[in-house]
C-alpha cells in the first residue's frame, strides 16, 4: 500500500480533497510546508496502519518521509499528532463556524450546519468508506492515540465553551457555556461513535453514511430541545 493509499484512508490528506482548491490564495514557501506536511503524515499513516502505532518510531518516520526528525517535531510536536493530523483544522471549523456564523444564526444552528455539511459532503473529519475501519482499528489498538484522542475532544469542548461564552458575552466564570458545550460536544462525539462501530461491525458503508447522517440530524434536534432550559449557548446575531 501507498503512502497516499494509506493516507486516504487514514483520513490523514483528505483523500478526495481537491488539493489545487485548497492551495488557492497560498504562496510557493506556504505550498511547499504543506505539501512536506502532507507527505509527512501520509508516511507516517502508512507505517501506524501496516504496523501499529507503538512499533513505528519518529525516526522511522522521517527517514520514509526523507527529512530529519527534526523537521518532523517541527510539524508535528507530538507523535500521535502525525496520524490525527486534522485537529488544527478542525480547531479553525469550530471557531470559525460561532464566530462567522450568518445574521440572525445561533451558534447552536452555526454548529449543526457545520456538521451536517461535513458529512453531506463526505469531508475526511467524518468520512466513512474504504478505510475507515483500518484507521479506527489503528486508534484503538493504541493506547497512546487513544488517550490523545481524549484529550482532544476534552481541548475541542474547552474551545467550544469559550467561543459560546464569548457568543453570548457570559460573565466570567458563568457555567452554562460550559453545560452547553459539553452537552454539544457529547451529542456530536455519540452520533460518530455510532458511525464508527457500525463500520467496524462490517456494515454497508453507503447504509452507515445515510444512518450517520440522520442520527446528527436527531441529535441536534434533542440538542435544540435541551439547551433552552440551560439559557441557550447564546443570542443570536
Amino acid at each position: 500500500m501507498s503512502a497516499k493509499e494509506a493516507a486516504d484512508r487514514a483520513g490523514a490528506d483528505g483523500g478526495a480533497v481537491d488539493t489545487d482548491a485548497e492551495e488557492a490564495g497560498l504562496t510557493l514557501r506556504e505550498r511547499k510546508k504543506r505539501r512536506t506536511r502532507q507527505r509527512i503524515s501520509g508516511e507516517a499513516s502508512r507505517l501506524f496502519v501496516e504496523r501499529g502505532f507503538e512499533q513505528v518510531t519518529v525516526a522511522e518516520v522521517a527517514r520514509a518521509a526523507e527529512v530529519s526528525a527534526m523537521t518532523v517535531f517541527n510539524y508535528f510536536p507530538r507523535k500521535e499528532d502525525l496520524f490525527l493530523d486534522r485537529v488544527p483544522e478542525a480547531t479553525e471549523m469550530l471557531v470559525r463556524a460561532v464566530r462567522d456564523r450568518e445574521p440572525g444564526e445561533t451558534p447552536l444552528a452555526a454548529l449543526r450546519r457545520l456538521a451536517t455539511g461535513l458529512v453531506a459532503s463526505g469531508h475526511p473529519l467524518t468520512r466513512v468508506g474504504e478505510g475507515f475501519g483500518r484507521f479506527w482499528r489503528t486508534v484503538l489498538d493504541s493506547p497512546a492515540l487513544r488517550a490523545r484522542g481524549r484529550e482532544v475532544l476534552e481541548e475541542l469542548e474547552g474551545l467550544l465553551a469559550a467561543e459560546l461564552a464569548r457568543a453570548a458575552g457570559a460573565a466570567p466564570g458563568d457555567p452554562e457555556p460550559r453545560i452547553a458545550a459539553a452537552l454539544i460536544a457529547g451529542g456530536w462525539r455519540a452520533a460518530y461513535a455510532t458511525a464508527v462501530q457500525r463500520q467496524l461491525d462490517g456494515d454497508p458503508a453507503e447504509a452507515v453514511a445515510v444512518e450517520q447522517a440522520a442520527v446528527l440530524e436527531r441529535t441536534f434536534d434533542a440538542l435544540e430541545r435541551a439547551l433552552p432550559a440551560l439559557g441557550g449557548p447564546g443570542e443570536p446575531r
